[in-house]
């Protein structure tokens, strides 16, 4: 009788189990109502219920990770749909009367509608996605809704210039608030630091986000003037762009693919061992990330740790395991120059073949991302050859080493970086 691997449980952070039943709850709740007492102008809402839907089956696979910003918005139609809905007030000169609730209700059945085929491919949006959209949604129709149907918002500021204006600043709240939720969410299942992250998510707002607000504030103006016949007039543009952001987001891809096929030529050819570029890539993002370096650094560094070894293709003979630590200065140096020369020829931004171009130099000379790709390489290469208690022992040598070879802030975020994902040993 074979016995079952005992399956690892992974813990869900607190704030993100909050902001999931935070979210069920308000779903639960806004459907029963609806299914209690009816919806409000039906017509309306079925229309803006299958524009949220469009949006979802035309969406991407799956929702973005924390990468690339282009792709933050996996459904950008749908989500303009949703706060359209949340933010309208007439529909062709007459009052609208649907509340927070149905608001809430019409985008959580949509969502569920448009997910049905995704999750039939085993691709369906992540529980944080769902709790986001519905959460800012919310957020929107809380902060419009009330005064509109009370009356209160006519008394203040009219159906003029200002009324759009209202909607803009409205539209601007729910973005930080969705951008506020997203980096909160990232940092209880990471720890990486705050800032960064909300910078990150800020950034991403100025692509497709500042699209989807546009969006859904001129769709709720639009309908408000001349009815639902608006909102496939609207809503082409958006489908527009978001086809030009996913073939962007395709190419990115495509790019990132390239040059990691590149930095395992070291590999094919027998100078480094298998996986060291990809596992030097991956500790070193993660120690950016937990540095603070976002955006643009981020990708400067995940590229240069992938051809930190490009320039080894120049020996005669491959350093055993690719360790080149042991090798005279003036050939590190050598090396190291060499593999910025062929980065260079490769398109990718300059400052990458400066990091690789560096990596001989003492610490205290390079760029943080230098020091990084240092570190992470140094460590990979010493954790494969200090047997089962290689990890804990590399890590040791790393610190003895700090006050000559390693910056001594970066050896402890790649401990704490290590610890949080275990210390298992690094192999083929």
């Amino acid at each position: 009788m074979t016995r079952r691997p005992a399956v690892r449980q992974v813990r869900v952070p607190l704030m993100v189990r909050a902001a999931h039943a935070a979210a069920a709850l308000l779903a639960v709740t806004a459907l029963a109502h609806v299914l209690w007492s009816g919806l409000e102008q039906r017509g309306v809402a079925l229309a803006f219920g299958a524009l949220v839907v469009v949006g979802e089956l035309a969406r991407k696979g799956g929702t973005a990770g924390e990468g690339a910003a282009e792709e933050r918005e996996p459904a950008p139609l749908g989500a303009a749909g949703a706060l359209a809905y949340a933010l309208l007030g007439e529909n062709a000169g007459h009052p609208t009367h649907h509340g927070v609730l149905q608001v809430v209700a019409v985008t959580v059945a949509a969502l569920l509608v448009g997910s049905v085929p995704h999750l039939a491919r085993g691709r369906a949006p992540t529980p944080d996605h769902l709790a986001r959209r519905v959460l800012t949604v919310a957020f929107a129709a809380v902060l419009f809704q009330p005064l509109y149907n009370s009356g209160q918002l006519a008394e203040l500021i009219g159906h003029g210039p200002v009324y759009a204006l209202w909607l803009v600043a409205l539209v601007a709240l729910t973005g930080l608030c969705d951008a506020v939720l997203a980096a909160a969410l990232v940092r209880a299942r990471t720890r990486w630091p705050y800032g960064p992250l909300l910078r990150d998510e800020l950034r991403a707002k100025r692509g497709i986000g500042s699209a989807v607000g546009a969006s859904g504030a001129v769709m709720a103006l639009a309908v408000a003037v001349a009815g639902l016949w608006a909102l496939p007039l609207f809503c082409l543009p958006l489908l527009l762009t978001q086809l030009s952001f996913s073939r962007y987001a395709a190419v990115r891809t495509t790019y990132r693919q390239t040059i990691t096929s590149l930095a395992r030529a070291t590999e094919i050819a027998g100078y480094t061992p298998q996986g060291h570029a990809r596992r030097v890539a991956a500790l070193s993002r993660a120690v950016g990330r937990d540095l603070g370096l976002s955006g643009f650094d981020l990708v400067v560094l995940e590229y240069a740790a992938l051809m930190h070894d490009i320039g080894q293709l120049s020996l005669v003979d491959p350093v055993r395991d690719g360790a080149t630590a042991a090798l005279p200065a003036v050939e590190q140096r050598r090396i190291a120059l060499l593999g910025g020369a062929v980065v260079r020829q490769t398109g990718v931004p300059s400052d990458v073949a400066v990091v690789v171009e560096r990596q001989a130099d003492p610490y205290r000379d390079q760029p943080l991302t230098a020091r990084i790709v240092r570190a992470a390489n140094a460590y990979d290469e010493m954790a494969r050859g200090e047997g089962p208690g290689g990890p804990l022992a590399a890590l040791e040598r790393l610190r003895l080493a700090t006050g000559r070879d390693y910056q001594p802030e970066v050896v402890e975020s790649l401990a704490r970086v290590l610890s949080r994902g275990g210390l298992a040993p690094v192999g083929g």
